[in-house]
């Protein structure tokens, strides 16, 4: 299939190699060229804007960091909207089901069909192509697109309600990022009480205890103290912001929901926006006067 890739950072540019490597043909953009470049150099063919990749391709992906961006990319001057051949857009980042429905909108006045498809798995799902990825849209369009998606992960179809796969991100990046500052505040206490944490872990990921935290964030991330696994703090917060917005709309109140918020304001005040999400374990261990992990995975005070 003819394909446009807009937006090739660390999920994006992955996911869009794939593509390439199973023999789809990709006509790729990002305002970066040098990280275009990249995927000339398999036998992409570069676009100077989303409208340009519109005129090239009926079918357009987008993988983008904010709300604003897939908004100004799908609908915006120069966007997908004003291409002559663009016929659906699938947008891969998360965005919300409010700003989901928007988007579709306004795409509909221009025949143009809005599938919604956040992914989940990290970078290192994207590199290996086991993302879980989430579909709203026609079922018709699903069907067509399914052998494309079957690249990047497994596949799901939520349902043809827009907005409703986003949704479905937001409920499960809740949990990841309840899981991260949950686990952090757990092996703190131990490492207060002088357990060794690589033990803790061992001993979580045989229990009852284990989660995606433990199972992955911490044996590669936070034990060794790189803090490099790949997903920003700003970008989570994003995450978690958008799933307390939705949890509102649809009159929930969820006291554990508002409590991972509010730790995940703490962690972007102490860590900043660009800081990996795995440091979400500095400001409790700050409070507590411990660090969990280092050299030889022991802790220190």
């Amino acid at each position: 299939m003819d394909i446009g890739f807009i937006g090739l950072g660390n999920m994006g540019l992955p996911m869009a190699r794939r593509l390439i490597e199973a023999g789809h043909r990709l006509v790729v953009f990002d305002t970066r060229s040098e990280v275009s470049g990249k995927l000339v150099a398999l036998g992409a063919t570069a676009a100077t804007s989303p409208k340009d990749v519109a005129d090239q391709v009926e079918t357009v992906m987008a993988s983008l960091p904010s709300l604003q961006a897939s908004l100004e990319v799908a609908t915006g001057a120069n966007g997908v909207i004003e291409g002559s051949r663009a016929k659906r857009f699938i947008d891969l980042s998360t965005v919300g089901s409010a700003m989901a429905v928007r988007i579709h909108g306004l795409l509909a006045k221009r025949n143009i069909v809005q599938i919604d498809c956040p992914v989940s798995g990290g970078v290192g799902g994207a590199e290996k192509g086991t993302l879980a990825v989430m579909v709203s849209g026609p079922k018709t369009e699903f069907d067509l697109l399914k052998p494309v998606l079957d690249v990047i992960g497994k596949v799901f179809f939520i349902g043809e309600k827009p907005g409703s796969a986003q949704t479905m991100k937001l409920a499960n990046n809740f949990l990841s990022a309840t899981a991260i500052v949950a686990t952090s505040e757990a092996v703190v206490m131990g490492v207060k009480a002088g357990l060794d944490p690589a033990v803790m872990i061992d001993v979580i990921n045989a229990g009852s205890g284990m989660n995606t935290a433990s199972r992955d964030k911490f044996p590669r991330a936070v034990l060794p103290r790189s803090f490099d696994f790949g997903f920003a703090t700003g970008l989570m917060l994003k995450d978690v912001r958008l799933a307390l917005d939705e949890m509102k709309q649809l009159g929930l109140s969820m006291e554990v929901a508002d409590a991972v918020g509010r730790s995940w304001e703490t962690v972007i005040a102490a860590e900043g926006a660009e800081s990996d999400f795995t440091a979400a374990i500095k400001p409790i261990e700050k409070k507590a006067g411990v660090i969990v992990g280092g050299k030889g995975g022991l802790a220190g005070k």
